[in-house]
Order: C-alpha cells, then sequence, then structure tokens
C-alpha cells in the first residue's frame, strides 16, 4: 500500500513539474527573448493639410479645397487629397525590474532600433472587410532607435494618400457619411543583440469630408 502510494506521489509531483516547465515555456514564447521591452507613451496623428495640428484622434478629410498657391484661389480652389501622418514616443524598461534599491536599467545593447511598421483598420461595428468596410491594411518603412535612457518621437504615415482614392473612403468626398475606426500601428524591430521586439499603440481615425482649414 505505501509503496504505490509512493509512485503516485512521485508520478504527480512529475506532472506538477512538466506542467510547470509548460507554462514557463508559454511565458517565454509569448514576450519574447530580448530583457527590454518599449512602451509606447503616446501617439498623435494629423490631417496632412495641417500636419503640424497633432492630436489623440484623427479626422481625415478625403478631399480638402485648397486655396493657394495659384493656379488655386478662395474664388477658384483645387481639390487635392493629402496622406495623413502621425507620431509616435517610446521609451524602455527592463522586463526584470530588479530588487528594492538596485533596481534594472537598459544599457546600449538593449536599445532597439525599429525598421518597418503596419497600419490596420477596424471598426466598432464588427464590419471590417477591407476595400469595402475601412481602408486596406498596408506595411511601410520608418527608422528610428529608442536610446536605454530617454524618450523618442519618431514621424510615420497613418493615411496613405491612395487610400483615399480606394473604396470605401472615395465615395466620402460627395457624402455627409463618416466611418470611424480604430486603426492598430505595430512597430516591428530589433535590440542591439538580435532580439525581434514588437510595439502596438491605437488611435481613433474618422474618415468623411470634413470642413477644410483656412
Amino acid at each position: 500500500m505505501t509503496t504505490n502510494w509512493m509512485k503516485r506521489l512521485t508520478a504527480g509531483a512529475a506532472l506538477l513539474a512538466a506542467a510547470g516547465a509548460a507554462g514557463c515555456g508559454e511565458y517565454v514564447r509569448g514576450t519574447g527573448r530580448a530583457p527590454a521591452q518599449v512602451v509606447i507613451t503616446q501617439l498623435l496623428a494629423a490631417s496632412g493639410a495641417d500636419p503640424d495640428e497633432l492630436g489623440g484622434t484623427l479626422r481625415s478629410d478625403v478631399i480638402t479645397l485648397v486655396r493657394s498657391p495659384e493656379p488655386c484661389t478662395a474664388e477658384s480652389p483645387c481639390a487635392s487629397i493629402f496622406n495623413d501622418v502621425g507620431e509616435v514616443t517610446m521609451r524602455l524598461i527592463m522586463k526584470d525590474p530588479g530588487v528594492p534599491g538596485a533596481a534594472s536599467s537598459p544599457s546600449d545593447i538593449n536599445q532597439i532600433t525599429f525598421t518597418r511598421y503596419r497600419v490596420s483598420y477596424r471598426r466598432t461595428d464588427g464590419r471590417n472587410t477591407p476595400g469595402v468596410d475601412v481602408p486596406f491594411d498596408f506595411d511601410s518603412a520608418a527608422t528610428f532607435t529608442v536610446p536605454p535612457d530617454a524618450e523618442v518621437s519618431a514621424g510615420f504615415q497613418i493615411v496613405r494618400h491612395s487610400a483615399k482614392e480606394e473604396a470605401p473612403l472615395r465615395a466620402l468626398a460627395s457624402s455627409p457619411s463618416i466611418i470611424s475606426t480604430i486603426a492598430d500601428v505595430t512597430f516591428y524591430g530589433r535590440d542591439q543583440a538580435g532580439n525581434d521586439v514588437t510595439a502596438t499603440g491605437r488611435i481613433g481615425i474618422d474618415f468623411g469630408n470634413f470642413a477644410d482649414p483656412e
């Protein structure tokens, strides 16, 4: 009886150890190998017609009446299309915070260089077919490095010029309708040891034919 009980106890302990190891493996795969991670502290965007007016949400104007320079005038404005721009601000933190009195801090090898990003759009009503309900996703390049001891801001394109000439945005130029979306912006990079790192931010975008800047 005692021998059988000991065998069952040993087998149970082995199963628990295997489960614990599997859990650790899932944790490692889910977070990646890089010892530092990126925090997006701010994600802003601005209309291409007024790129200095960055804000926490974007009103993306699908067509803009431009009154200068010539031959565009106030009496005869030119219908123009602008791509919209974004700005992301990031900083580094260590996954292992250290211990009280000896906090971990990033070093030069932990700094992360991003080289590309992807923008995708979705609607809260679940109608998310690209080219029908929302603009197509797109990938593009942007190169910047997040240093170990400071925040960094970088600009990027968040709505392409061509998207405003395609469905569903093209129809908004002659319609009072507005398409409200959330843009997911994912940045892809590596730390100086070659470990892959990703960081995702989100911002609200309303597409429509809005009033034009003076």
